[in-house]
């Protein structure tokens, strides 16, 4: 590393120059400084070269360029290296580097949230490892110093001055620090303290207004990633006690802006009350029953004034969601939005209210007996949806209602159908899901799933039906239009459409946005994308089988099996050499897996064992992945599975999962009943079972001799069993009981006369007599082994 000293030292120098300003020189020490600093020897060695500093310096320098290599820097010297995290925290001070975040450019504040990310996984693995010895010298409490980063974050929130995109990465880093990983974790004292040191800063963001003066500077997508993260704490707590703390925070803060602070304290009042029904929305619908704050809505509703007709139309919006508030909104805000409808001047109030009419309008679901509104309404309401989305005059954030619109109003099928219909509708729909519009997926992603018909819905029981009639309860009816010919159709309308590609965009974005539960919506209808075999092949052209993959890894259990599911259809009919190439068809085993368990369903557990013979077929090194995944147990479970494609489709795995050595030593190991299920099933009455069975016997007697002498002693039908094989009408039958006969003859001379004294000599010298074919060559060879043992004699003929 002598090189390396004098490296990092000629590279500080060179970008501490005053002379250098700007050169291209400066730009190439500054990339060597950032590649150095990504190998481990190369980071200590900055490090122990006074090299923080030196970073510091560069950072006070305030040139985009320079802070930019700075930070990349710190990246690689943070990375994974709990004392060098800290100490560089100290140098630099945890102030200034969260600071950062707040910066105008960009490039530079996205670089300072990747670096405190870096940050925050080394003392949170600090944290959990409780290190000791040299590590332990430096640091004296990670959770500490991890408590002041978040508390700077916290602070970071409500700065005047602070950048938009700043705001946004200081929520997006708090979303994934804070909240438990697992619910299994017993410790969310991390979650506690920051509700109480900073709820109100989070709602201070959550009730800012986009842009006017003198306010926090917010971003459209400012307030969702703060209803993200106010969720995520809210479901982080444990206990009835914690969740009322919550409540009461929540409701006094709402009330120091409601009570005393005029019609503008009203306005930031409702708007975090919208911001909470967003997120945590029982702490939302305690906060629309304070008093006054109901009637508020309504009363401003009908202002003058279109900033406050907004702020009310959205929270009318948002609690015509939530059941309890929909019955008094049904009753008092129908007439209300209606007429907002017809005779708002604004197309941003229009908008808002057509979204509140659509809530209300799907209330029934996918009833179609439920009908909120007459006949016709509805496909009113879509039309004009529709329209707006279309229109490019419109900003991105008011577009966005028109798709909560079409999200609520596509529960009715007659909506659907002219929806897919409308191509022009279809592509302002997936370009606005790629647009900077992050709030907008979930919406997308509901619309998607109600054309798809991809939600989950249970055939009722005729006989319950019957019963409910007779006792005059309500019995929900489907659509006609939702019968599975119909639903075919719009998927291949929407393949046609590009909707693949749309949906693969939005599995990339880095926002908070992408929740879980945006995330099983999207696995939901690619797994309905991909239902038919013949769609199989656009979707994965289109890279659904990439976007698949983080949507099988990472979500809700529903999601994550939904999208397993998917995988395993693509895997089954498609290479999937070609469908996950290179590295990645590597990950998709664990999703595949994952199907075993008993708490999927039968289909789920047949797909996944078809699509595991499939890569246990390709190569090695994924058998060994299938091992390691400790999938042999559950495989060997389902080949005792009673119905008989599972058995079959679990015998077939096995043995391609047999070419491993490490599975022929469990079919070798003594006591194991495994060789003589498949002897037994190679005599079943399934031809498939029976090839499959037999295939496996045909390969491991090849492989492990030793198992030839076994095969008698597992049951005494064997050789009847044998003899039906080469007796079989079937080819491929008849070639692998012939293998299997060759290798017990080969394995020695006592199974080899045994054959021979029975009925399989005669099988044996027909089938040799026949016309060329591998069949022949074996039962040739078989009778060749013979006579070479002494057990048979050549005919006259020499034959």
């Amino acid at each position: 590393m002598s090189s390396t000293d004098a490296k990092v030292e000629q590279m500080f120098q060179i970008l501490l120059d005053p002379q250098e300003k700007g050169t291209e020189k400066k730009q190439k020490a500054s990339q060597n400084l950032v590649v150095l600093a990504r190998e481990d020897a190369g980071a200590e060695k900055i490090f122990r070269s006074n090299g923080v500093q030196l970073l510091q310096r560069l950072l006070d320098t305030g040139e985009p360029d320079l802070m930019l290599a700075a930070l990349r820097t710190l990246v690689g010297i943070c990375s994974e290296h709990q004392s060098r995290t800290v100490a560089t925290l100290s140098v630099l001070g945890t102030r200034r580097v969260v600071s950062i975040l707040g910066v105008e450019n960009q490039a530079v504040s996205l670089a300072a949230c990747h670096l405190l990310q870096v940050m925050f996984d080394a003392l949170k693995e600090g944290v959990k490892k409780g290190f000791r010895g040299k590590e332990g010298a430096i640091i004296v409490d990670p959770a500490r110093e991890l408590k002041v980063l978040i508390s700077n974050l916290l602070e970071l929130l409500t700065e005047v001055g602070v950048s938009g995109q700043g705001r946004d990465s200081a929520l997006t880093l708090l979303i994934k620090v804070v909240p438990r990983k697992s619910p299994k974790d017993p410790n969310n004292s991390l979650t506690l303290w920051v509700i109480d040191q900073g709820l109100k800063k989070i709602l201070e963001v959550g009730g800012s207004v986009q842009d006017p003066p003198g306010e926090l500077t917010v971003t459209a997508n400012s307030r969702m990633s703060a209803s993200i993260l106010l969720s995520k704490l809210f479901d982080d707590l444990k206990c009835d006690a914690e969740r009322e703390n919550f409540h009461r925070l929540c409701e006094n803060y709402i009330k120091s802006w409601f009570e005393g602070q005029g019609l503008a304290g009203k306005l930031r009042a409702l708007q975090t009350v919208s911001c909470l029904l967003q997120g945590p929305c029982d702490a939302g619908n305690r906060a629309l029953e304070l008093s006054g704050v109901m009637e508020s809505v309504i009363a401003l509703c009908a202002s003058e004034q279109e900033e406050e007709q907004l702020v009310a139309v959205e929270a009318l919006i948002h609690a015509a969601g939530k059941a309890r508030r929909a019955s008094f909104i049904t009753a008092n805000g129908v007439s209300l939005l209606k007429d907002l409808y017809r005779r708002g001047e604004k197309d941003s109030i229009r908008i808002r209210a057509l979204v509140g009419l659509c809530k209300l309008g799907s209330a029934g679901g996918t009833d179609f007996s439920m009908k909120q509104f007459a006949e016709g309404s509805t496909l009113k309401l879509a039309k004009q949806c529709r329209k707006w989305l279309c229109n490019d005059q419109i900003d991105a954030g008011t577009r966005r209602w028109a798709v909560e619109g079409l999200a609520y109003l596509t529960f009715d099928a007659d909506v659907k159908e002219e929806f897919v219909e409308d191509e022009a509708a279809l592509k302002a729909l997936f370009q606005l899901s790629k647009s900077e519009e992050r709030s907008v997926l979930f919406a997308v992603a509901s619309a998607l799933v109600n054309c798809t018909n991809s939600y989950d819905y249970e055939e009722p029981d005729p006989k319950m039906v019957e019963l409910a009639k007779y006792a005059k309860q309500h019995v929900p009816e489907q659509h006609p239009k939702d019968k599975p010919s119909f639903v075919r159709a719009r998927v291949k309308k929407l393949l046609a459409a590009g909707v693949v590609s749309a949906m693969t965009c939005m599995v990339k974005t880095e926002s908070p946005v992408l929740t879980s539960s945006c995330r099983e919506l999207l696995s939901r209808v690619f797994l309905a994308l991909v239902e038919e075999f013949e769609d199989r092949g656009t979707v994965v052209a289109q890279g659904g089988g990439k976007a698949l993959l983080p949507l099988a890894l990472e979500g809700t259990d529903v999601g994550q099996t939904k999208a397993a599911q998917a995988l395993a259809k693509l895997t089954i009919t498609s290479n999937p050499e070609m469908t996950f190439p290179g590295e990645r068809i590597y990950e998709v085993v664990r999703p595949l897996v994952s199907l075993l368990h008993l708490n999927c369903s039968g289909l789920q557990n047949f797909e996944a064992l078809m699509a595991l013979t499939n890569l246990a077929g390709i190569s090695e090194r994924l058998r060994q992945k299938i091992l390691k995944e400790r999938a042999v147990p559950m495989i060997e479970g389902y080949m005792f599975e009673e119905h008989e494609m599972i058995r079959r489709a679990a015998t077939e795995c096995m043995c391609n999962l047999a070419m491993s050595t490490e599975v022929q030593d469990l079919f070798e190991a003594t006591g194991s009943d495994r060789l003589k299920l498949l002897v037994l099933y190679s005599g079943e009455d399934d031809e498939l079972l029976r090839r499959a069975a037999a295939g496996g016997l045909a390969m491991l007697t090849s492989t492990r001799p030793s198992l030839c002498s076994r095969i008698p002693q597992v049951t005494t039908h064997w050789l009847e069993i044998l003899q039906a094989l080469l007796l079989s009408p079937n080819q491929e039958l008849q070639h692998r009981g012939a293998v299997v006969v060759l290798n017990m003859v080969e394995a020695s001379s006592e199974i080899a006369s045994t054959l021979m004294e029975s009925e399989m000599l005669e099988i044996l010298s027909v089938l040799a007599k026949g016309k060329e074919s591998p069949v022949m060559r074996a039962a040739a060879a078989c009778l060749g082994k013979a006579v070479e043992y002494g057990l048979i004699r050549p005919s006259q003929d020499g034959k």
